[in-house]
């Protein structure tokens, strides 16, 4: 069965993600839905952008990934859809779909795009505010029930990228960067520990914090503890034992944390 996934930016007061899965059901019933977050901050694109990329990995093949964090709603942006690796993407062509794309393409992977510009494949009435209603779930719904994806519109080549912050070499170790604060205050980094050398001796700076070495998790220290670990996607993390690294240090996303090798 086709499966399609919701990234938002919606929340779940107002019942747009449920606006979103009525427009998907009533084109193709048997689709499976998966809601990925609808709390995303709103109108904030890099956290969209992040939040996806780290969940559709661990989606089948052929999955449909349907991503509405639209400031630029009824503007000239164009609505989009991307076949990246051996999944597909569809929402605003506003760098919403930066890191698939630039992994697609450091992997040398398809990355196809299509301008979502045929209102065959859109609701009837389309409205300048609600894009992801009118155009994209129905262009999802669509695709699953198995329109050609090159059939949804006209292909383009040049989608929007965002500056994703990324980690930098330093001369003893990584600059990097906070890039996402979970519900638990955990702060995760831009850097992946892959690029550590694993029998150095790892320090963490954050504002005015050291932390020494790595633990394996939050249970290997006492509550209050300041730890640096690696998280369950393979990123270095700040956190707290059982409290909030975010309200602890008055971190915010965009914070370096420098990273040292001994």
């Amino acid at each position: 069965m086709p499966i399609i996934s919701l990234t938002t930016d919606f929340g779940e007061k107002d019942g747009f993600v449920g606006v979103l899965k009525g427009v998907i059901w009533g084109i193709c019933p048997i689709v499976h839905i998966a809601d990925i977050t609808h709390a995303v901050t709103p109108q904030n694109i890099l956290e969209g952008a992040l939040a996806l990329s780290r969940a559709a990995p661990f989606f089948p093949s052929g999955t449909i990934h349907v991503a509405v964090v639209d400031p630029g709603v009824g503007t000239k942006r164009r609505p989009m859809a991307a076949r990246l690796g051996d999944q597909f993407y569809i929402g605003p062509d506003n760098g919403l779909f930066t890191p698939g794309i630039e992994e697609a393409r450091r992997k040398n992977q398809v990355a196809e795009f299509i301008h979502l510009n045929k209102p065959e494949f859109w609701l009837p009435n389309v409205s300048h505010t609600f894009h992801g209603r009118d155009i994209f779930a129905p262009a999802a719904a669509h695709l699953a029930r198995g329109i050609d994806f090159t059939d949804l519109g006209t292909k383009f080549s040049d989608p929007i990228l965002l500056d994703v912050p990324k980690a930098i070499r330093s001369k003893n170790g990584w600059t990097s960067h906070v890039t996402i604060i979970d519900t638990f205050g955990n702060l995760t980094t831009d850097l992946r520990a892959d690029l550590l050398d694993h029998q150095a001796e790892v320090t963490c700076k954050l504002r005015d914090q050291t932390i020494f070495g790595l633990v394996d998790s939050y249970g290997w220290r006492k509550n209050g503890d300041l730890v640096a670990l690696v998280d369950s996607e393979g990123f270095i993390e700040i956190a707290v034992v059982n409290g909030s690294a975010a309200r602890e240090l008055g971190a915010e996303v965009g914070d370096v944390v420098e990273v040292t090798l001994k």
